[in-house]
């Protein structure tokens, strides 16, 4: 099953080179919702000081949910793409109102939560709730692309083959590590210009890399 054999090799890879970042050690919710809203488009490292901060002042939904929305984007002001600042506090009463204050476990509810797109709902539910589910960004799907060799292009992450087959590794009792493996991997190795083929752990049976030799 190819599935298996993809995960056994992450897994592999990324005991040697996972990155820590203060996201990956916890299971909360809205710490990864908060995560996720300031990884859009802006790069980990840059956003660890900010979440740390942000945790600090906001450490629950609550909390959020009182904030000024002046102070929340004081906050944020650092990531850039300050529209994003509006995400916070919509999605944190969002919760209060709708929701009695706990994130529903359903694929559909919690994507009614503004601000929670596709992604972020998988994030989620993998991470939080251990729940399989498609998990597809743009770093993924190019790995599943190339992978795969499925030779899309444009914008590709909602492409139904992607979701299909991302729906597919996440099948699996651990989804949430596997997402951090994933990432760190299609970050570090399977990059967008000049990815790491000689060195991949997967380079035996990807189809990007034949193809390339060909």
């Amino acid at each position: 099953m190819i599935e298996k054999y993809i995960r056994r090799k992450l897994f592999l890879w990324y005991k040697k080179n996972y990155r820590d970042f203060p996201w990956r050690h916890t299971k909360d919710p809205y710490r990864i919702m908060i995560a996720e809203f300031m990884l859009h488009r802006t790069k980990a490292e840059q956003v660890a000081p900010v979440y740390l901060k942000f945790i600090e002042k906001y450490p629950d939904i609550e909390t959020l949910t009182k904030a000024d929305f002046k102070d929340i984007k004081k906050v944020t002001e650092h990531l850039g793409l300050h529209w994003r600042a509006k995400h916070f506090s919509k999605a944190a009463k969002y919760i209060i109102e709708n929701c009695n204050g706990k994130f529903p476990e359903d694929y559909g509810k919690l994507q009614e939560i503004p601000g929670v797109g596709e992604y972020i709902t998988g994030a989620i539910l993998t991470i939080c709730f251990n729940k399989p589910a498609p998990v597809v960004d743009s770093n993924i799907a190019r790995f599943i692309n190339r992978y795969f060799s499925l030779n899309l292009s444009g914008e590709i992450r909602r492409k139904k083959k992607v979701v299909e087959l991302s729906e597919k590794l996440f099948d699996y009792e651990n989804p949430g590590d596997l997402l951090f493996a994933i990432v760190d991997f299609a970050s570090l190795t399977c990059r967008p210009v000049n990815p790491l083929c000689d060195s991949c752990i997967l380079k035996s049976k990807c189809s990007y890399i034949k193809k390339a030799q060909e």
